[in-house]
């Protein structure tokens, strides 16, 4: 599958709110973009979520030949796809239809194409099984929203070939997002473990009735999650070690985590009632705000994150 040809035109299947997010941003970054999705009002809505968007998109920055006027829709899925140097594939999460999106997708697409799924829960090795080619197929997976929030999370299938990761990991660099390899297929991959692993205690917490729903969350987002924003957790612990840096964290704090660690939650299900719990805390939270006067809010925010962090002239994070 060599292959030096650059990506001009890309193709978005599935057109939901990750699709329609993924469509903006390469619409800012001036590529020809091809939508297609069966729903009923698919191109609508996706046009309306990404004038929705133009506005952080264009605080961003888009590139001179970004533009609106760029992108083109067809229910024809085996059409949209026919002459797309990239796929992004955002389908829904069912392995049987996964399967057959995607050996759909490969058997129509140029046989030089990248072929990348936002999935988060089924592995390409699951969704490139029917695949005449499937080494040319990876996950590329996002974090939400994908316009906003740079993360992309590549993971290779077991017939994925090394070259498709690093174009893809390349490609995604290109455009200014924060590509990682994830170099084993584990369910959720990477990002989504970790949030699954820090709610898992934040439900423990709350359900042993330690904090309320309000209080985990200020928690998060004005302690670790502001220095989370900044370095990773091993980097920050290499600071909190002192002038002994990492070594020295582990050599007078890996017990005490060691405890603590022996004391969180270890349940595989939520909790009886925790569920109620946590959506009559939300409620209360968000004291009358709509889901869209929340997201604005949230966006603003990262959209100052996100431009602070690009302008440090170098990251202790890659």
């Amino acid at each position: 599958m060599a292959s030096n040809k650059p990506v001009k035109k890309i193709a978005i299947v599935g057109t939901g709110v990750i699709g329609a997010s993924w469509a903006a941003e390469f619409l800012a970054h001036g590529f020809d973009v091809v939508a297609t999705d069966p729903a009923p009002n698919a191109e609508q809505n996706m046009r309306k979520f990404i004038d929705a968007a133009w506005p952080a998109l264009t605080a961003k920055g888009i590139a001179k030949t970004g533009s609106r006027n760029r992108l083109s829709f067809s229910q024809d899925m085996r059409k949209a796809v026919s002459d797309a140097d990239f796929v992004q594939e955002n389908g829904p999460e069912r392995p049987d239809f996964k399967i057959k999106l995607f050996a759909d997708i490969d058997a129509s697409t140029p046989p030089e194409s990248l072929i990348a799924s936002s999935s988060s829960g089924i592995t390409m090795s699951v969704a490139q099984s029917a695949c005449k080619h499937p080494e040319r197929c990876v996950i590329g997976h996002p974090f939400n929203p994908p316009h906003m929030v740079p993360l992309v999370e590549v993971v290779g299938g077991s017939k994925t070939s090394e070259e498709a990761v690093k174009r893809a990991i390349e490609f995604y660099g290109s455009i200014g997002k924060k590509p990682i390899h994830v170099r084993k297929e584990v369910v959720g991959h990477l990002a989504n473990r970790l949030q699954a692993a820090v709610y898992r205690e934040v439900v423990n917490l709350i359900h042993q009735g330690v904090v309320d729903v309000a209080d985990a969350d200020t928690a998060v987002c004005w302690g670790p999650g502001l220095r989370w924003g900044i370095m990773g957790p091993s980097m920050l612990f290499h600071l909190g070690g002192g002038e002994g840096g990492i070594r020295h964290f582990m050599e007078h704090l890996s017990g005490p985590f060691a405890t603590w660690w022996k004391d969180l939650g270890s349940f595989t299900d939520w909790p009886e009632g925790s569920k109620e719990t946590i959506v009559d805390g939300v409620l209360k939270e968000a004291n009358g705000r709509s889901i869209d006067e929340l997201a604005e809010v949230r966006d603003e925010v990262l959209l100052e994150l996100v431009k602070l962090r690009m302008l440090q002239p170098q990251t202790l994070t890659k």
